[in-house]
C-alpha cells in the first residue's frame, strides 16, 4: 500500500524523461513501457519486486543537442548508465521508506499500539531488504539481449533486428553520423569546380530529399546543404517516419530550423497524424489531394500516398491504387492549366503515381524505392526518383550493404522555371566515408519541353552506371566532383 501511494521516482535518462517504480510481484523482472508503442519485458531478476520504467516523454532540448552534435553519442551509454544508477538508488531509498511507513501506519490504525506499528514497519523494511538481496543474487544483465515485446513494439525485432546485432552495430553507426556531417561540408567546394555549367546567382535552387525514415542525422545534412548551396526550396517526397505513430511526431520539430521553405508530401510510412504534425511546423507546406502551393514563385502540386503500410502487418493495395492517385493529381494539374495557372512541379511519394502526370508538368519528383533514377516520360516530363536521404533510417544498420545517403539539387531559371542542371549528391553509408557530387545537364531539345530519348539513371557512388545500366552522363555533358576518405 505504501509503494502504491508514494508512487515512483522521476528520473531523466539520456534524452528521455522516465518514471521508475517498484511493485510487489510473484515473478520479478523489469517492464519498460513506451506509450503508445507498447512495452518490453526483461527477465532481469527473480524476486518479489518488479521494476517498472515508464518512458514519459522525449526532451526536445536534450534530444536536439544530440542531433546537433552527433559526436556526443560516443558518451551516451555512460551517461545513461549513470542516470539509471542514480534513479535506482533514489527509488530504493524512497520505496523502502514508503513500505516501512505504510506498514507502520496501517498497524497503528489497526492495533493502536506504537510498538506493534514499529514492529510492522521493521518487518516491511526487512522484507524490502530481503527482496533487494534476492534481486541482486539473481541479477541477469544479459536479459537486455532477449527482451519480450508487446504492442506496436512487437514488430521491433523484424524492423531493426535482434538486440545483439544492434548493440554491436550501433557503435559503428553513431561514429558514421559525425562522419556524414563532416563529409557534406566538402560538397560545395567539389561542386564549384564542375565544368559546363555555372549557376547564376539568381538561379532557383531546389533541394530534393526523400525517405528520411526517422534518421536524426538527416536534419543536419539537410541544413548543411541548404547553407552551402543557397537552397531556396526543399521538396521532401515522403516517408519522413517509420511507423507514422503519434510518438514519432516530435521528429518534425526540426523542420522550422532547416533555413528554407519545406514542401512535403505523405509517404506510405507517414500517417494522417504525421501530416498534421508537419503542417504545424514553421515554413512547412503540405501538398495533398492535388493542392497547389506557390513557394518562391514555383507552383507545386502533390498528392499523398493512398497506402499506409508502416509494417508487414498491412497488406499493400499495390500499383492500381497508386495509379488512381496519380491520375487524380494529373487531373488537378490540367484543371489549373485550363485556368491559366500552370504547375511547375508535381510531387508524389511513389514513382508509379508520379509517372501518371506525364505531359502535364515539366518536372515530377518521387521517392519510395531508395534508389535514385532519372528518366524522361512521354510529353517531355522529367521524372526524378530520389534515393533515401536518411540512408534507409536506423534499420539500415542491419543491411549487409549500407544504403547511401542521397539528395539532389535542381537548378531552375527564376523566370521561366526551366531546368538548367542538377547535382546528384551521394554520401557513403555505414562504414563508408565518401562524398560525391555528379553534375548533369539536360540534353539539347528538352529545354523547351519537347520529348526525346535519353539514358535513364545516374552514376553510383563508385562511378558505375545507374540502376538502368545507362551511360553515367546524359548527352548534354556533365562533370563529376568527388571527395573521399578511406
Amino acid at each position: 500500500m505504501g509503494l502504491g501511494v508514494v508512487g515512483g521516482v522521476e528520473q531523466p535518462v539520456g534524452p528521455v524523461d522516465t518514471v521508475m517504480s517498484l511493485r510487489p510481484s510473484f515473478t520479478g523482472g523489469t517492464e519498460v513501457a513506451v506509450p503508445p508503442l507498447g512495452s518490453l519485458e526483461l527477465s532481469s531478476h527473480h524476486a518479489p519486486l518488479r521494476l517498472r520504467v515508464d518512458v514519459d516523454r522525449l526532451d526536445p532540448e536534450r534530444a536536439g543537442a544530440l542531433v546537433d552534435r552527433p559526436e556526443r553519442l560516443a558518451g551516451l551509454d555512460e551517461e545513461v548508465a549513470r542516470d539509471v544508477r542514480s534513479g535506482a538508488t533514489a527509488l530504493v531509498l524512497r520505496s523502502s521508506a514508503a513500505a516501512a511507513g505504510g506498514a507502520a501506519a496501517l498497524a497503528l490504525a489497526v492495533y493502536r499500539r506504537p510498538r506493534r506499528a514499529l514492529l510492522a514497519g521493521g518487518l516491511a523494511l526487512a522484507l524490502m531488504a530481503g527482496s533487494g538481496l534476492a534481486a541482486r543474487a539473481t541479477w541477469n544483465p544479459t536479459s537486455v539481449l532477449e527482451p519480450k515485446f508487446s504492442g506496436l513494439l512487437s514488430s521491433a525485432p523484424n524492423v531493426v533486428g535482434n538486440a545483439r546485432s544492434i548493440v554491436s552495430d550501433f557503435d559503428a553507426y553513431q561514429q558514421e553520423l559525425a562522419s556524414l556531417v563532416t563529409n557534406v561540408t566538402k560538397l560545395y567546394e567539389a561542386a564549384s569546380s564542375l565544368p559546363a555549367y555555372s549557376p547564376d546567382p539568381t538561379t532557383l535552387r531546389v533541394l530534393h530529399v526523400s525517405d528520411i525514415h526517422l534518421n536524426p542525422a538527416a536534419w543536419e545534412i539537410v541544413r548543411s546543404m541548404v547553407d552551402q548551396y543557397g537552397i531556396d526550396v526543399i521538396v521532401d517526397t515522403g516517408d519522413l517516419m517509420d511507423h507514422g505513430t503519434k510518438a514519432e511526431n516530435g521528429f518534425t520539430e526540426s523542420i522550422g530550423t532547416l533555413g528554407a521553405p519545406y514542401v512535403w508530401v505523405r509517404g506510405n510510412h507517414d500517417s494522417e497524424e504525421t501530416q498534421k504534425a508537419v503542417a504545424r511546423q514553421k515554413n512547412a507546406h503540405v501538398v495533398d489531394d492535388g493542392k497547389v502551393v506557390t513557394v518562391e514563385g514555383l507552383r507545386i502540386a502533390g498528392i499523398g500516398d493512398p497506402q499506409f503500410t508502416p509494417d508487414r502487418s498491412v497488406v499493400p493495395a499495390g500499383d492500381p491504387a497508386e495509379r488512381r492517385a496519380g491520375r487524380e493529381l494529373a487531373a488537378s494539374i490540367r484543371a489549373e492549366k485550363a485556368l491559366g495557372r500552370p504547375v511547375d512541379i508535381a510531387v508524389a511519394h511513389n514513382p508509379v503515381a508520379a509517372a501518371e502526370t506525364a505531359g502535364t508538368v515539366p518536372l515530377a519528383l518521387a521517392g519510395h524505392t531508395h534508389r535514385r533514377d532519372t528518366s524522361v516520360l512521354e510529353g517531355g516530363t522529367r521524372l526524378f526518383v530520389q534515393g533515401s536521404t536518411g540512408g534507409g533510417g536506423l534499420r539500415a544498420v542491419e543491411d549487409e550493404v549500407p544504403q547511401e545517403v542521397q539528395a539532389s539539387v535542381l537548378y531552375l531559371d527564376r523566370d521561366s522555371h526551366q531546368l538548367q542542371a542538377w547535382d546528384d549528391i551521394t554520401l557513403g553509408g555505414l562504414g563508408l566515408s565518401t562524398a560525391e557530387v555528379s553534375r548533369h545537364l539536360p540534353p539539347e531539345g528538352l529545354e523547351d519541353g519537347k520529348s526525346g530519348a535519353e539514358p535513364s539513371g545516374a552514376p553510383g557512388a563508385d562511378g558505375t552506371p545507374g540502376p538502368s545500366g545507362a551511360s553515367p552522363e546524359p548527352s548534354g555533358g556533365a562533370g563529376t566532383g568527388r571527395q573521399e576518405e578511406d
